[in-house]
């Protein structure tokens, strides 16, 4: 019975193992853990730069020559000319061919005329408004430099006379007056008009730098197109600088945004500003997160935070009264809450 039992035990099944040394027993060949790491297609060879951004930056911050310069003011009095001289030739050609009819084209042209001239008046009321402000601006940081209290009086007369047809300063004017008379010190008094009258002002401001980062942030990562997101990009800046200047009261046309703008980027430019990448967001993202991110999403993620350093900027340029550095917005804060509804919670 032993020897048949031993027998069906011998014929049972008998397991190899083949990467076993059949003499002494030790594994011979890689193992799995032995092989490398399956490389992942969604991680950026380089971390993202914000290259829409930094292309609309230099685009718009490009200092022209003074040939360059000439050059477009020529080419507009030469075009003006030619038009002017073609016009008035059609005029003249309609007048001898059909009386009303060129009495009805000579008053459309009238009327175009008058229209140029109004919008002309606009932009010319539009760089008044900017240079008030900057003037206002340089007074200001004058009196706090000096501390006189006459001269921190001034300044804030002028600047709530800039506000005084506006409601939505109303009653920070109101709150201003009541407590102006208690404060016998210029910076005090300076710090006084800023936290009752630009303090809400800011806040605006700030939230249109959010939209705009949060915007510019989307396209870029939603847009594969190579140029639309330059072009985006120079669009919502344009439009948050315009919008920041009209909630300090800049109320700037079309010359005096582009003004504005060659201003805020060259500035950035000067400084070197624009190269935001990652020192910035990893703090806010944390570093395995951003090493994570999609290139796409990584690019609008810096670009929004590119278009956040562009819109202190422009609040810097645009506010009548400078910055001190307790006031001044954080870029750091200001790009985290704009970045909280595209990257859930910012981290």
């Amino acid at each position: 019975m032993s020897d048949e039992r031993d027998t069906k035990a011998r014929r049972g099944p008998v397991l190899f193992d083949l990467d076993e040394d059949a003499d002494t027993g030790a594994r011979k060949g890689p193992s799995p853990a032995d092989a490398p790491p399956v490389p992942e297609p969604d991680l950026p060879d380089a971390p993202p730069e914000g290259a829409a951004m930094q292309a609309a930056i230099r685009v718009a911050g490009r200092r022209r020559t003074a040939l360059g310069r000439w050059f477009w003011r020529l080419l507009a009095a030469l075009v003006g000319v030619f038009v002017t001289a073609g016009v008035w030739a059609f005029v003249e050609a309609m007048l001898a061919q059909n009386v009303i009819l060129g009495r009805a084209i000579t008053a459309l042209f009238a009327a175009f005329v008058v229209v140029v001239l109004l919008l002309a008046l606009r932009e010319a009321r539009a760089f008044a408004r900017l240079a008030r402000i900057d003037s206002l601006s340089r007074d200001a940081g004058a009196a706090r430099a000096s501390g006189a209290l006459d001269e921190a009086m001034d300044v804030t007369d002028r600047l709530v006379a800039l506000y005084a047809g506006r409601d939505d300063t109303r009653w920070g004017r109101e709150r201003l007056a009541e407590r102006r008379g208690d404060v016998f010190d210029g910076e005090a008094l300076l710090s006084l008009a800023e936290h009752e009258l630009l303090a809400p002002l800011d806040k605006a401001a700030a939230r249109e730098v959010q939209a705009a980062a949060r915007q510019v942030a989307g396209v870029t990562a939603l847009v594969p197109l190579a140029f639309a997101d330059v072009a985006a990009a120079l669009a919502s800046n344009l439009r948050m600088i315009r919008r920041i200047a009209e909630v300090y009261g800049g109320r700037s046309g079309t010359l005096g945004t582009w003004r504005l703008t060659r201003a805020v980027f060259s500035h950035l430019l000067a400084t070197g500003a624009i190269s935001a990448g990652e020192d910035m967001l990893e703090p806010l993202l944390g570093g395995s997160v951003l090493a994570r991110l999609s290139r796409r999403f990584g690019e609008g993620v810096v670009n929004g935070s590119l278009t956040a350093r562009v819109g202190v900027a422009a609040m810097e340029v645009c506010r009548p009264v400078p910055f001190t550095p307790e006031t001044r917005p954080s870029v750091r804060n200001l790009v985290a809450q704009s970045m909280t509804g595209l990257f859930g919670s910012g981290r």
